[in-house]
């Protein structure tokens, strides 16, 4: 792990105290995960999936936008095509008006034609369950491998997303934005059998806390843990209508005390940084 020398995004992202050794770090991106693990118990992969199949189309298909559009379409795709087989000898035209809502959905139709042929070609059909052979696939690099693997086969792996990759280096568990070093780095400090959940629990908390212009510090359960708490928002009352998610029941009473115990902290943190200064 390299030490942070510096913000990659000046403004938006402060380096983690200097000085701190990794084991230090390890324990502050671990209880990190720990507060994370409470308020999200439910985190999970948003694309609705029933096989590896599906999950590795719908996977490539939420490039540049959201799970929820995907969601909205892949009932029709995959009642239509619920194979590889079927969905390499589709009518383009056919299949094109089916991803249009996604955007992008000529060169994506032609993507999922490819990746279906070559599955169809080389692995009869099946999703590969090795992440070697799946990053040769038309249309798939790690991150996809990873969410495939992950979520479908159970594999450990994280999952660099723009969500993902900014917590990091806000956490100050990196300071690169090469998703494949963000993931190096990342996983040198947790258990490979908590990579896939850590996953889902950090893209939770930045599509609905940790925003990439206004992050909600002041509403954040891990602000006393994170070395960029005063990027966003730290005030909790104006932080709270930053939130973009609904608590479960019984999260309200979990929310409000992490918030209380860190709080606080943080805010004594930031006045003995700025002292330091």
């Amino acid at each position: 792990m390299a030490t942070v020398s510096g913000p990659p995004n000046p403004g938006n992202v402060t380096p983690r105290a200097a000085g701190e050794s990794l084991l230090a770090l390890k324990r502050r991106a671990r209880r990190i995960n720990r507060a994370l693990a409470e308020l999200y118990p439910y985190a999970h992969a948003e694309l609705d999936f029933r096989s590896p199949f599906e999950l590795l189309v719908a996977t490539v298909l939420s490039a540049q936008t959201t799970d929820v559009v995907v969601n909205q379409i892949t009932p029709l795709l995959f009642d239509r095509y619920p194979d590889a087989r079927s969905m390499a000898e589709a009518d383009p035209a056919e299949l094109e008006v089916i991803l249009k809502p996604t955007g992008f959905f000529r060169a994506k139709a032609r993507n999922v034609m490819a990746l279906c042929n070559r599955l169809v070609d080389e692995y009869d059909g099946e999703v590969p369950p090795r992440l070697q052979d799946l990053v040769t696939l038309p249309g798939v690099g790690r991150k996809t491998a990873n969410v495939v693997l992950g979520n479908a086969f159970g594999v450990p792996g994280i999952t660099v997303d723009t969500h993902f990759g900014r917590l990091a280096r806000r956490f100050g568990w990196t300071d690169s934005d090469d998703p494949v070093r963000v993931e190096a780095d990342v996983a040198e400090l947790f258990e490979p059998r908590d990579w896939t959940m850590l996953s889902h629990r950090v893209v939770f908390h930045g599509r609905r806390v940790c925003h990439a212009r206004k992050p909600a510090c002041g509403a954040c359960a891990v602000a006393t843990w994170c070395p960029s708490y005063g990027a966003g928002e730290t005030d909790p009352v104006k932080a709270a209508k930053l939130l973009k998610y609904e608590l479960a029941p019984g999260q309200e009473a979990l929310l409000a005390q992490l918030l209380a115990e860190t709080h606080r902290a943080a805010e004594i943190r930031m006045e003995s940084q700025k002292r330091g200064k």
